[in-house]
């Protein structure tokens, strides 16, 4: 088994604090958009080893919490 290298680490620890972060808010607003992107940006870096993917997975997510809107 190959260790993650420094940059996976980081991606995976800075998308999970900004998924809770955003998990936080959208309980605390009642939204659904940040809670269930909050989730999915805690959740997706267990299941992604490369970490150009887990970097785009992480922007594309953080994005879409400004685009769409409820």
């Amino acid at each position: 088994m190959l260790l993650p290298t420094p940059a996976n680490l980081f991606a995976s620890v800075f998308f999970s604090i900004v998924g809770f972060t955003a998990l936080r808010y959208g309980k605390k607003r009642g939204l659904r958009v940040p809670i269930v992107v909050g989730i999915a940006l805690m959740v997706y870096p267990y299941f992604i080893s490369q970490t150009w993917l887990l970097y785009l997975i992480g922007f594309a997510l953080c994005a879409s919490m400004f685009v769409v809107r409820s």
